[in-house]
């Protein structure tokens, strides 16, 4: 619950400070935001399967944004940032509709 007070307060936060992003961040920004959105909502699936941890949440919450944005980062070192950038979109977009369809399945039984 705490995460989802912080999440909401964070929002509210940037929605009304909107804050400069570094024009060196910003081809990333979208990646971390797809990252953390997969990270929130697999916290919300283990929350309705009871099996929800803090720690887990943090950990998975940072990793996922960390990595993303370091795979998207070597892509474009290498030349091929945009077909990596597809592919982690791809992977956690795939992610982030099972966690999405695992709550649908909790909360209305089907």
């Amino acid at each position: 619950m705490a995460a989802v007070l912080g999440l909401i307060i964070g929002v509210v936060i940037g929605v009304f400070v909107q804050p400069d992003i570094p024009v060196e961040l910003q081809p990333y920004l979208p990646i971390m935001v797809v990252a953390a959105l997969d990270a929130l909502l697999g916290a919300a699936r283990a929350y309705f399967q009871r099996s929800f941890s803090d720690k887990v949440f943090v950990i998975s919450f940072f990793s996922n944004v960390i990595t993303a944005t370091l795979l998207v980062f070597l892509g474009n070192q290498l030349g091929v940032g945009s077909q990596l950038q597809t592919a982690v979109i791809v992977v956690l977009g795939i992610r982030i509709f099972t966690n999405v369809s695992s709550i649908r399945r909790f909360i209305f039984k089907g």
